[in-house]
């Protein structure tokens, strides 16, 4: 009966939803939680779908990491474990409290997940997204989108329009692959390598042919392969071929103009130092679990400009307008679809045990 009771509840008002929680190291359960509360100036929005980003699986199977440890509450947010998982989703504006403007309910919608000061220096220079404070709605946040509803400021919804709202859950993953287009200045005609083929160095490729770059992607796993073949002019397996050698032979011997590190090892980090021309762009987009060697003559005597970048800033507008131009086709990069009650048993445990054939994961609450 309390079952029953609580179903009940939760279709007609929202007072109870579902919510995926992260308790500690390999304990997420699903769980009837309290709705967070609509209050003035914010937005309620029902999830449609969230992918499975890699840092939740890092964090089910080495976390805490991003989520605050059991007994250390979040600087800005207050937050502790257990916390709602979920930052890639997509959704539909459910409530809207005082004080908004611009949205409605019945929007289509997608949310940059932060939480930010304003108040240190990169957030007053409008570089909110290297807040030294900052939260990420999903990790360090009150609520996340692996869960029926989330209530978050307006500032950070964006509408998407007709995107069809299972593509419009890999709006922020593509988001973080344009911005590390972006911060190499990369632009139509210019030639690309990526190095690294997992779901964000696949996305990275989507965006530099949307906007007219010639890449080639490097990658070991066959299936990936496969996938970047859709999207990439070239393809190269370092297990079968020297990707610095064969860049320079696709390159007329010059080398690429940019080369991005997508894989977090050092051996493609050496390969894409070969492999950029001089006076050429690396932009580190990976985030390292060790310690990186770098080969500071490479740097030097070619005069390379060595970049990183992290997350995104500024950039969904752009992101959504690049699909919505049928620029970027988000479809071919889902592939699978699970309920919330799945996410351990086939979410999780699938990127864990057999990522190469997964790019995006998505999560429904209500299949």
């Amino acid at each position: 009966m309390r079952r029953v009771r609580l179903l009940l509840e939760r279709r007609s008002n929202r007072r109870i939803v579902k919510a995926a929680r992260f308790h500690a190291r390999h304990d997420i359960r699903v769980e009837d939680v309290p709705a967070p509360a609509l209050r003035a100036g914010t937005v309620a929005i029902d999830i449609a779908w969230c992918g499975i980003c890699g840092t939740d699986v890092h964090e089910y199977v080495e976390g805490p990491i991003f989520v605050p440890e059991a007994d250390s509450a979040h600087p800005l947010t207050g937050v502790k474990p257990p916390v709602t998982l979920g930052h890639e989703f997509s959704g539909t504006v459910a409530e809207i409290g005082d004080g908004v403007e611009g949205l409605a309910v019945g929007d289509a919608v997608v949310v940059e997940p932060y939480v930010v000061c304003d108040e240190c220096i990169p957030c007053r220079l409008g570089k909110y997204h290297l807040c030294t404070r900052i939260a990420v709605v999903g990790l360090a946040g009150d609520c996340g989108g692996l869960s029926e509803r989330i209530v978050v400021d307006p500032r950070w919804v964006h509408r998407v329009g007709d995107i069809p709202l299972d593509q419009a859950a890999l709006i922020e993953p593509l988001a973080v692959a344009y911005h590390a287009a972006e911060r190499s200045g990369v632009g139509s005609g210019a030639t690309a390598l990526v190095a690294g083929a997992g779901p964000v160095g696949l996305l990275l490729a989507a965006v530099l042919k949307g906007i007219g770059v010639k890449t080639i992607v490097s990658e070991v796993s066959a299936a990936r392969l496969a996938q970047a073949g859709e999207l990439a002019d070239h393809v190269l397996n370092p297990t079968e071929v020297d990707v610095a050698d064969r860049v320079r032979e696709l390159t007329d011997g010059v080398g690429v103009d940019v080369a991005f590190e997508c894989a977090g090892v050092n051996a493609v980090l050496d390969t894409v130092l070969d492999a950029v021309r001089p006076a050429g762009v690396v932009v580190n987009v990976s985030i390292w679990g060790s310690h990186a060697s770098v080969d500071m003559q490479k740097i030097v005597l070619k005069e390379i400009d060595l970049r990183g970048t992290f997350a995104y800033v500024d950039n969904h507008a752009a992101v959504i307008a690049l699909v919505q131009d049928g620029k970027i086709d988000l479809a071919p990069f889902i592939t699978k679809k699970i309920a919330l009650e799945d996410l351990v048993d086939h979410g999780l445990n699938t990127l864990i045990n057999d990522a190469e054939s997964s790019i995006k994961i998505l999560v429904s609450p209500t299949l």
